[in-house]
């Protein structure tokens, strides 16, 4: 947990994601990477004398049909308020829509609700638990697909509905949060394609590559996050 803080401190600060007086809405989906994001920026916080505010923000998209007791006992013990939010978005994507490829209608119908819900409870800014290996397979996934070089941004201002979107993460890698996991009450996902997705047979592409090349991703980190080579990762 320590080291995960220590990163998380660093990109804060090189990338001024966190000011005093903030409100920070946490997207938490019931995950490991959420969780933790929650967890570690409540000891932020106390490292920084409560500057700022966390309350946390979870999409029920089953329209009130899972359990989310585990989370709101986790959110009491950190002394954070939960919303939960119900909506359809199971049934638009997959029994309206039957989308073939849902996951993208579903990101962008969960990051709509978020993002309303932050700022209807006065926040300025939302926070996402995507880490290193996300941003990673990201980069692949827009260089195999879309033909561009992409990176995620640590920092992104989002016009549309007044908001900063963070994520604090990105330096942190997968396995590293995998290892806090037994601390987590994690939420089991009952997405009908979890595990089926491009980014998952992306992330065994970058596993493949790691074993062949050992420290290659940390090598591919360091160059899409330092400012001074590429100019790839700045804010937005």
């Amino acid at each position: 947990m320590k080291n995960l803080i220590t990163k998380i401190k660093k990109l804060c600060k090189i990338q001024d994601l966190i000011q005093e007086g903030d409100k920070i809405a946490v997207g938490l989906s019931g995950g490991k990477d959420s969780l933790m994001l929650l967890k570690a920026l409540c000891e932020l916080r106390k490292k920084f004398k409560n500057c700022f505010s966390l309350i946390a923000i979870c999409i029920d998209l089953s329209n009130g049909k899972m359990n989310f007791s585990n989370l709101k006992s986790f959110c009491e013990q950190l002394n954070v308020e939960l919303l939960v939010i119900n909506s359809n978005i199971f049934e638009i994507v997959f029994d309206i829509r039957k989308e073939k490829n849902p996951c993208s209608l579903c990101a962008n119908l969960r990051k709509g609700l978020l993002y309303s819900t932050a700022k209807k409870h006065g926040c300025n800014k939302v926070a996402l638990g995507h880490h290193a290996d996300d941003l990673l397979e990201t980069f692949c996934m827009a260089i195999k697909q879309e033909n561009r070089l992409y990176v995620l941004p640590a920092k992104s201002y989002l016009s549309r509905t007044d908001l900063t979107l963070i994520r604090p993460m990105l330096l942190c890698y997968e396995n590293e949060i995998i290892a806090q996991t037994n601390s987590l009450p994690l939420t089991k996902n009952i997405c009908p394609v979890d595990h089926a997705t491009t980014r998952q047979s992306t992330k065994k592409f970058l596993e493949k590559l790691e074993n062949e090349c050992p420290n290659i991703k940390q090598s591919l980190l360091n160059a899409l996050t330092n400012p001074q080579r590429y100019k790839l990762w700045q804010i937005k």
